[in-house]
């Protein structure tokens, strides 16, 4: 009996390693996250590769922030929308303290573009523009994931210029709306 259970144990975990997912590599957009203690990301153009196919996926959005009393409109804004790679990431983490969303004075993100990993992504960033009602929208994406940029200046009165990013997934044909 005793030789039969170490090789009962054997059959039991070959079975159940048989049976484990195999995820494979991420998808486009989806980088995986950078080793510890290997410094900052480099830029490699063909991380980016996968953002110039064209797509089924489109983003629409619309800026309505407010900051108390304060409103803000992106009217006649460039708005960016920049392909998640490991590089943009960390890039965003520099910048706007985040990598899923912020709204930060514009100047504080510009003071912060030194500290950021080096490189230059703009080839692959699509432009858009912010129309009257502070709307914008961006076509033919493949899936993957993006960070949405713009200029958010106050409606009325004085006040900073605020920067404004959000990251957006998109897959399976779809229209995602956001608001920033």
């Amino acid at each position: 009996m005793l030789r039969v259970r170490p090789f009962a144990a054997l059959l039991l975990a070959a079975t159940a390693a048989a049976c484990a997912p195999t995820l494979g590599p991420p998808p486009p957009g989806y980088p995986p996250p950078a080793a510890p203690g290997m410094g900052e990301p480099a830029f490699r153009a063909h991380d980016f590769a996968w953002s110039q196919q064209p797509g089924p996926n489109a983003i629409v959005g619309r800026l309505a922030y407010q900051r108390g009393a304060t409103r803000y409109t992106c009217a006649g804004a460039i708005v960016i929308l920049t392909p998640e790679t490991t590089w943009s990431r960390r890039r965003m983490e520099v910048l706007y303290l985040s990598s899923e969303r912020a709204a930060l004075p514009a100047d504080e993100v510009r003071a912060r573009t030194a500290e950021a990993p080096p490189g230059d992504s703009s080839p692959y960033i699509k432009r858009a523009t912010c129309d009257s009602t502070d709307r914008f929208s961006f076509a033919h994406l493949p899936d993957g994931a993006w960070y949405v940029i713009t200029i958010g200046r106050p409606l009325k009165g004085a006040g900073p210029s605020l920067a404004l990013m959000r990251r957006v997934v998109t897959r399976g044909g779809r229209t995602v709306t956001i608001g920033l």
